[in-house]
C-alpha cells in the first residue's frame, strides 16, 4: 500500500474507531505528512518500506533543523503509533517504530497568576460587564468558568447550555478521548453564567441565521459575534488580551487559567487525586507538575522572607 494511502487509513482509524478529537487527528496528520514527504525524497513510497533507519534519519534531520525536544518527542510518538497500526493490520511485516527512541521533552513550569492578580483581573472584568456590553458580560463568564473549573479551552467551547447545572453548580464536560466527567464550579461563576444567559447570550444569538447548518449552534453555551459557537481562537484572543496587561512571563492563553486553578487548589490544601479528577488527567504524574509549581512558590517566598535564605 502506498504510504500516503496508509496514513489516510490510519487517520480514519484514529477518528472513527479510537474516537480521537479533530485537533489530535490534525496533529497526527501534520507529523505523518511530513514523514511521507521526507520518505518520498528518499524514494520510499510504500508503507512496507518504512524502516527504523528512515525514521531515525527523519528525527535526526528535525534535530538539525532546530526542532524542540517536545516536537521531536511528538513526532516519534506519531511514528510509533502509525507503524504499530501498520503491523497490526498486516500492512507491514514488522514494526520498525518499536525501537524508535527520542529524548524526553523537557518540562517547564507553567505560568501561574497569583491570587492578588487574579482578583484584580476578575474585578476589572466585572467593571466592564457592569456597563451591560454583551461581549464584556460573556468574557466575564468565560474567565470565571475557566478559573473556577480548570477546563481546557476545547472543553469550554464544546459546552452546550444543557451541560450546565446551575442548581448543583456542576458542568458536564467531554474531554480528551471523548471521556465525560462532571466538574464543579463556584458561586461567583454561577452568577456570571446566569448574567450571561439572561442579558448577553440573547443579544449574541439575535444575529444567528435560521439556516439548518447552524441549528446545532443554538445549543452552544458561549457564542461569538456572529451568533455561532465561540471557537478556541476566540477564547484565546480574549484571555491573551487580558493577561498581556498583567506582569509575568510565560504563555498568556487560556491554559494559564487552568494552571492557575490547579495550583491555587493545591495551595489551598486540595488532594492531588481530587485535582487530577477535576482536570481530567489520565496520569497522576501529569497533575504532579502543579506540586512543583507550589514548591517553587514556597521557595520564592522563603528566599524573600527568611534572613538566612
Amino acid at each position: 500500500m502506498q504510504l500516503s494511502a496508509a496514513i489516510d487509513d490510519f487517520l480514519l482509524f484514529l477518528s472513527a474507531e479510537r474516537g480521537y478529537s479533530p485537533h489530535t487527528v490534525r496533529a497526527y496528520r501534520t507529523d505523518l505528512s511530513q514523514l511521507a514527504a521526507f520518505a518520498a525524497d528518499r524514494l520510499v513510497g510504500d508503507a512496507h518500506d518504512v524502516s527504523l533507519e528512515l525514521l531515525r534519519e527523519w528525527l535526526w534531520f528535525g534535530t538539525r533543523a532546530g526542532l524542540a525536544r517536545a516536537t521531536l518527542a511528538r513526532r516519534s510518538a506519531s511514528a510509533r503509533s502509525f507503524t504499530a497500526w501498520l503491523s497490526r493490520t498486516d500492512e507491514s511485516p514488522n514494526d520498525p517504530g518499536v525501537r524508535l527512541r527520542t529524548p524526553k521533552p523537557g518540562r517547564t513550569l507553567p505560568r501561574v497568576i497569583n491570587r492578588g492578580q487574579m482578583q484584580q483581573l476578575l474585578e476589572s472584568l466585572e467593571a466592564r460587564a457592569a456597563g451591560g456590553d454583551a461581549h464584556a458580560v460573556r468574557d466575564l463568564a468565560i474567565v470565571e468558568v475557566l478559573y473556577a473549573s480548570g477546563l481546557r479551552v476545547s472543553e469550554l467551547v464544546g459546552l452546550d447550555i444543557a451541560d450546565v447545572d446551575l442548581d448543583r453548580l456542576t458542568v458536564r464536560v467531554t474531554g480528551k478521548g471523548s471521556k465525560e466527567r462532571v466538574v464543579p464550579f463556584g458561586v461567583p461563576a454561577r452568577h456570571a453564567i446566569v448574567q450571561y444567559l439572561h442579558s448577553s447570550r440573547p443579544v449574541l444569538a439575535a444575529v444567528m441565521t435560521s439556516d439548518e447548518s447552524v441549528a446545532r449552534e443554538r445549543r452552544a453555551l458561549f457564542l461569538g459575534a456572529r451568533g455561532q459557537r465561540l471557537g478556541v481562537r476566540g477564547v484565546y484572543r480574549v484571555v491573551a488580551m487580558l493577561l498581556s496587561e498583567m506582569p509575568g512571563n510565560g504563555p498568556a492563553g487560556p491554559h494559564a487559567l487552568r494552571h492557575t486553578a490547579a495550583t491555587h487548589l493545591l495551595d489551598g490544601g486540595a488532594d492531588l487525586r481530587a485535582v487530577q479528577e477535576l482536570l481530567g488527567h489520565v496520569s497522576l504524574g501529569t497533575t504532579q507538575i502543579y506540586t512543583h509549581v507550589s514548591a517553587e512558590r514556597l521557595k520564592q517566598s522563603y528566599r524573600l522572607a527568611h534572613p538566612r535564605a
